[in-house]
């Protein structure tokens, strides 16, 4: 093996250069094996809490949604076919905010009173032999915002929806990030550089027939530095995401929480009913100052078709016990989190001193050949230490975790 590029020595060797293409190969996937076993309890934490809470979240939709079809049921009922079918609409909106959609909470609240208004006024505020017509609907949805049938209701949901629902929102955003910024230093792009490093210290000793020899700890320190430089400069960012979950989490929990707000929108909505009723004659002279007198076609009002005790009895039960569960679980789960918080700037002795490393006074090898111990100097961790490093030249830093950086940065400030 005259002609090898990295495992070349003064001593006898049994490679070649196909046999050092080979293990250029082991190395890398080596390294990846490794770094995706570090971090898998880390990644299994997260990604088991965020498939939870947005479990939690879909039930407690679920069941507001329920509660809110089950006042016009019964309460409403003449109306309650169509009633229900907006309020279907609202909480599909809750639920594509809460996972993440561009929504805003001010809009789809908003739109549900504007769409409940022509409903409550042919049942409610002036109902007749006959439905008004669809073009009469319209102009009654559009005059809602400037009639105000419902007072100050819809301001105050939008409020509640916006407090309550954001934090959550950004909780979910954020456990999603996190199983991202894993992914993404689980699946390193390494230097050539990093890989020929790599190949030296852990294969070419083979070349010698020194099979059963270690890297130094210094060496493997110095190596392992080099290769996770850029990771290294995640630490702050995690630390600062991990902080602000906590304090999210802290949030999240307190009074106008998203349990009491959905839970209670149907009482917000038996208000907002309630104050059309009592109000009924002088927004009749409204509507017919805006829209004229009301223009009807022949009636067609189903009654309740939602079958509400088939579905509240088990949500109920499910959600008592969730309740208690969903605080204690946020704590949980931030308590375990914050064990991680130096996972990053601690990752290559982690590496070096649980799986790759020779035990401290045990002969290793040095990059070269067996020694003692390791006589070269141990840089420290992030990009700026490396440019004493003297093992691995380290250049400039990899564009995909800058990105991540920037997202976490972003989460941060959200």
């Amino acid at each position: 093996g005259v002609d090898l590029q990295v495992c070349a020595s003064k001593n006898p060797t049994c490679c070649t250069k196909k046999m050092e293409e080979r293990y250029q190969t082991a190395a890398k996937q080596d390294m990846q094996q490794v770094l995706q076993t570090s971090s898998a309890t880390l990644k299994f934490l997260i990604s088991r809490n965020a498939a939870a809470f947005q479990e939690n979240f879909a039930m407690l939709i679920r069941l507001a949604e329920n509660y809110t079809s089950t006042l016009f049921c019964n309460e409403y009922r003449t109306m309650a076919a169509e009633a229900t079918m907006h309020v279907q609409e609202f909480f599909t909106d809750v639920g594509l905010f809460l996972f993440g959609t561009d929504v805003s909470t001010e809009e789809f609240v908003n739109r549900f009173f504007d769409t409940l208004f022509p409903v409550v006024y042919n049942h409610v505020i002036n109902p007749g032999p006959t439905d008004i017509s669809l073009e009469y609907a319209e102009c009654l949805r559009v005059a809602r915002r400037d009639i105000r049938p419902f007072g100050n209701i819809p301001k105050m949901a939008i409020g509640q929806m916006g407090r309550s629902l954001l934090p959550s929102r950004t909780f979910l955003q954020a456990l999603n990030l996190g199983i991202e910024v894993i992914n993404t230093t689980d699946h390193l792009h390494f230097s050539k550089a990093c890989s020929r490093a790599l190949l030296r210290m852990q294969y070419c000793p083979h070349c010698q027939g020194l099979t059963l020899s270690k890297p130094c700890m210094g060496y493997c320190l110095n190596t392992i530095r080099a290769c996770l430089a850029d990771v290294a400069e995640v630490d702050l960012h995690w630390r600062g995401y991990i902080q602000s979950l906590e304090e999210l989490s802290g949030v999240v929990s307190r009074a106008h929480g998203i349990e009491h707000v959905l839970l209670n929108f149907h009482s917000l909505v038996r208000d907002a009913l309630g104050q059309a009723r009592i109000n009924g004659p002088e927004l009749s002279e409204q509507v017919n100052k805006r829209c004229g007198p009301p223009v009807r076609k022949p009636k067609q009002s189903p009654g309740c078709s939602f079958d509400q005790k088939k579905d509240n009895q088990g949500l109920k039960m499910f959600f008592r016990d969730s309740e208690e569960t969903f605080a204690n679980r946020r704590k949980e789960f931030i308590s375990h989190l914050r064990l991680y918080r130096a996972f990053y700037g601690g990752l290559a002795d982690q590496l070096c001193g649980k799986e790759l490393a020779a035990a401290d006074g045990l002969p290793c090898w040095n990059g070269e050949d067996v020694v003692r111990s390791y006589t070269h100097r141990v840089v420290g961790s992030g990009i700026k230490a490396q440019s004493a490093n003297p093992e691995v030249q380290v250049k400039g830093t990899d564009p995909v975790i800058s990105q991540i950086i920037d997202k976490l940065k972003h989460v941060i400030q959200v």
